[in-house]
């Protein structure tokens, strides 16, 4: 069985679901009061109604390109049925946005079926700023991973911030693993070769290396994470296998423009994107997925060590036009 093979047995739980649900409320709420406002008294899909959705679309921060190919596929079906109702506007809405994310594969753990079956550790590289939530993200990532019972090894390569070496550290004791750190103002790549090497050692199923997360230099950070990809393959010739970009959903465009700089610094594999809970800014999961054809990972929908969650792109649509 390979590293990734329990996420498709693994659905989430009923409190899970209660916590999406409740994580994308803000968003949900905003969003359908405005429609309900944008087709009453209106029988069918018109231009009019396409003009009101496009701006709540944009307002919900799924983004201008990513809206207009939402509004070209609705009017398409439009064009092609002749008649659409506004009652069947939230159907038409929510299957256009599951085609679209699954375009972009998101939600999808195909490229991860293999992993773990070579015997040799799956290495996840995260990247991001500070203050996305990236290192309580790798928390508890390696905390769903061990609940799993697989073998997780940390590697504190935010070397240039105390607090991420230090909270890294306090996550590898709550979740119950190994975290290797050479403290502050320490070699990040050096970090991370010995988290590698001790991942084989261990005979680690998965190994997360956190990295700093500067992003005033792009030649710098460039730099930085080229270096760190060359020492771990030092010890695992094709480590990382995934780079993980995690993005703070509620900061809305600025989560695109991070996103935007990451991905000309370094090949982004897979996005996480944290505290949609705390937002009416939902809509980003989609926009990001679209606009940078990077599947989307886990989602981030409260505190709690289980609220990061595999993502899945019914799921989250679903719940996302969940009617009270």
């Amino acid at each position: 069985m390979g590293l990734f093979d329990f996420f498709k047995k693994d659905k989430e739980t009923p409190a899970q679901q209660a916590s999406l649900d409740a994580g994308l409320e803000k968003t949900k709420t905003n969003f359908f009061d405005q429609l309900s406002k944008a087709v009453v008294g209106k029988s069918t899909v018109d231009e009019a109604v396409l003009d009101d959705l496009e701006g709540l679309l944009v307002h919900a921060d799924v983004g201008i390109e990513t809206t207009v190919k939402v509004i070209d596929r609705i009017e398409a079906r439009v064009a092609r049925d002749k008649y659409v109702s506004t009652s069947e506007l939230d159907r038409i809405l929510r299957e256009e946005i599951v085609a679209l994310l699954e375009d972009n594969n998101s939600g999808s753990t195909a490229v991860l079926d293999s992993a773990g079956s070579t015997g040799q550790p799956y290495v996840i590289m995260v990247v991001g700023v500070n203050g996305v939530g990236k290192t309580t993200t790798i928390g508890k990532l390696a905390h769903r991973f061990h609940s799993a019972g697989k073998k997780v090894v940390l590697g504190a390569a935010d070397t240039f911030r105390a607090a991420a070496v230090d909270q890294l550290i306090i996550w590898g004791q709550r979740v119950g693993v190994p975290v290797v750190s050479h403290g502050m103002n320490t070699d990040p790549a050096s970090v991370a070769y010995d988290a590698v090497r001790k991942g084989v050692e261990l005979g680690a199923d998965v190994v997360i290396i956190d990295t700093a997360g500067r992003l005033h230099n792009k030649v710098n950070l460039m730099n930085e994470l080229s270096k760190i990809k060359r020492v771990m393959q030092k010890v695992l010739p094709d480590a990382p296998h995934e780079v993980l970009l995690v993005l703070d959903g509620s900061t809305g465009q600025n989560a695109f423009l991070q996103a935007k700089e990451f991905t000309k610094a370094t090949e982004v594999t897979a996005l996480a994107i944290t505290k949609l809970d705390g937002t009416a800014r939902g809509g980003v999961v989609i926009g990001i997925s679209d606009q940078f054809s990077i599947p989307v990972r886990y989602i981030g929908v409260g505190e709690k060590m289980t609220d990061l969650q595999l993502f899945d792109r019914n799921t989250y649509v679903n719940s996302l036009f969940k009617k009270k």
